[in-house]
């Protein structure tokens, strides 16, 4: 399970590299069904100039393109950092069955960190959850933006 989780990690991983590139918080995605890759994203707020153009967000509506769905029942969404609460309520909505993340999100996770949405027992979704995988890497990218961005004048 492990190795099937890294290698859609390093996926993820790549998504987020090109955020990087792009002076956009480092975060991608990818949507897994049946070992295909159906949906990918990374962060583009800034570049759409759009709150909602999350990494999960994109990739979700890829993938849901894909399927020509709302459902995504089958599929798995792997994202380099723990999704915030309007990314964790998109999982729930499309059906996600598995979400997998590299790095926690102390200050506005919605998996676990600050609250918990994918395990409310309120909604009618349950969806499996793993953490950790390539933990350090994707943390490791988060804190080098970060860094770069702290050192431009412009940033805020």
């Amino acid at each position: 399970m492990i190795e099937e989780h890294s290698k859609w990690m390093r996926h993820a991983l790549k998504e987020a590299e090109k955020a990087f590139k792009e002076d956009e918080v480092p975060v991608g995605a990818v949507v897994v069904s049946n070992g295909k890759i159906v949906g990918r994203g990374y962060n583009r707020v800034e570049g759409l100039k759009d709150t909602t153009a999350h990494a999960e967000i994109i990739a979700i509506t890829a993938a849901s393109s894909y399927f020509n769905s709302k459902w995504l029942t089958d599929c798995s969404l792997y994202v380099t950092l723990e999704p915030c609460s309007m990314c964790a309520g998109a999982v729930i909505l499309a059906r996600i069955k598995n979400l997998i993340i590299g790095t926690p999100d102390p200050k506005a996770g919605a998996c676990g960190s600050v609250i918990d949405i994918v395990n409310d027992k309120r909604f009618n979704h349950r969806v499996s959850l793993f953490t950790g995988i390539f933990e350090e890497e994707c943390s490791s990218l988060l804190k080098d933006f970060f860094k770069k961005m702290r050192n431009k004048k412009d940033y805020i």
